[in-house]
């Protein structure tokens, strides 16, 4: 069976991919690419990790940028703690980790940072004894395939869904250019995204050509759900998504349906137009538009997002707290404070980072100890409205309640991450 493996930046992150992936990636407050995210400590891996296999999931800490001499001692504790806390697999570049990795015996799979773009450069890391290879992003299907082809036992794994770099397999030094900081380095994880924002280009002469004021080196996010079946057949042991920095509704969506697309293929379910409607639901969370990458052919102008840096159609909303959670009988109290609900609407319960994350379909509410059908319109009366639902996760008192509302139903409707 085919790995799905998600993106995390906290508990949350993986509460909101429970029951639908296979295995998540994450990192810690050092040593990562992602610096910018919620990441966990150190001293939080050995619960971290614990809670990930309590869960069925496999956790890989990822590690994959660029060392410095005077680092070498903190990166042997990291991977020592991360031996220690029973961590599946490390995701690494810098040849000092690899290093670490198999003196200290733990498995270790290269990131998509090496640019493994051919058999022999494959080949050259499986005999370093690398459980796999996260390939270069700039590679055909075709490519793909024929490398997988030429493997004994790497196996291989590519990005399926996500955020794509503007430059070669992430690789970039735009941020530590235009802030001339090598702190905001891309190779060190605290990349500042100035791909992402709008731009002039101006001549030499101080004229203004073509582009005045877009997103032009903004990158489309990759989307392969269309072709799950293709990608599968071209044997990708895992396939990975991409967002590390992303909400847990956001993890939460894609989890599920790129999970209903794997399954679809293997039970003989999947069509083109079951994939289409996930798309659009994959369309309703962050997103800057949608591409197929590299995987059949050169990106060009259409695959670049000129207009948005998020092209999502829902909007995150407050309405509401948990006021009281009975643990014995599994059942939430909740002050709303805004909006009108009935049985099948929505509702997000969070936490703080290390907080809860609780997806709820209302299939039934009471007010007052009577089960009801519709509250009234909250924003009409003057006091708290409470009701009483029954939830299948512990949540806590002063945990925040959203609803996401269809920004094109809706005329002040803003994006958020989502």
């Amino acid at each position: 069976m085919v790995e799905l493996l998600i993106p995390a930046q906290n508990k949350k992150s993986v509460q909101a991919a429970i029951g639908y992936a296979d295995a998540i990636y994450f990192g810690v407050e050092t040593f990562n690419m992602r610096m910018h995210a919620q990441n966990i400590t150190q001293a939080d891996l050995p619960e971290f990790i614990q809670f990930c296999h309590d869960n069925n999931l496999k956790a890989f800490l990822t590690s994959n940028i660029i060392i410095y001499e005077g680092e070498l001692d903190l990166l042997r504790q990291l991977i020592e703690s991360a031996y220690s806390a029973e961590v599946d697999a490390v995701i690494v570049h810098d040849l000092a980790t690899i290093q670490l990795a198999k003196e200290i015996g733990i498995p270790f799979h290269i990131s998509t940072q090496a640019s493994i773009s051919n058999s022999m450069s494959a080949k050259f890391f499986e005999q370093l004894g690398a459980e796999r290879a996260i390939l270069a992003r700039e590679l055909t299907l075709e490519q793909i395939k024929e490398i997988g082809a030429n493997m004994t036992t790497m196996e291989i794994e590519a990005f399926v869904h996500g955020a794509m770099c503007t430059s070669i397999s992430g690789r970039c030094y735009l941020s530590e250019d235009v802030t001339n900081n090598p702190r905001f380095s891309a190779n060190r994880g605290k990349c500042l995204q100035p791909c992402r924002q709008k731009w002039t280009l101006t001549h030499e002469n101080g004229t203004v050509i073509d582009y005045d004021g877009f997103f032009f080196l903004n990158s489309k996010d990759l989307c392969m759900i269309e072709y799950i079946p293709e990608l599968i057949e071209a044997g990708i042991t895992s396939l990975k998504v991409e967002g590390r920095m992303r909400a847990p509704r956001y993890i939460e969506t894609v989890s599920r349906l790129y999970r209903k697309a794997i399954d679809a293929h293997f039970n003989g379910s999947f069509t083109k137009e079951l994939a289409r409607t996930w798309k659009e639901e994959l369309a309703s969370v962050y997103n800057r538009g949608f591409s197929t990458g590299f995987y059949f052919g050169i990106p060009t102008y259409l695959d670049v997002n000129q207009k948005s840096g998020n092209m999502a159609y829902y909007r995150k909303e407050e309405v509401g707290t948990v006021v009281s959670y009975y643990r014995e009988k599994q059942v939430a109290k909740l002050s709303l404070q805004k909006g009108q609900f009935k049985p099948g609407d929505v509702l997000f319960i969070e936490g703080g980072p290390k907080g809860t994350f609780y997806k709820h379909e209302i299939t039934e509410m009471f007010h007052k100890n009577r089960q009801i059908q519709q509250t009234p319109d909250l924003g009409k009366i003057k006091d708290e409205y409470l009701i009483t639902i029954k939830v299948e996760s512990p949540v806590k008192r002063t945990d925040r309640v959203f609803v996401y509302m269809d920004k094109r139903n809706s005329v002040d409707g803003e994006r958020n991450n989502t």
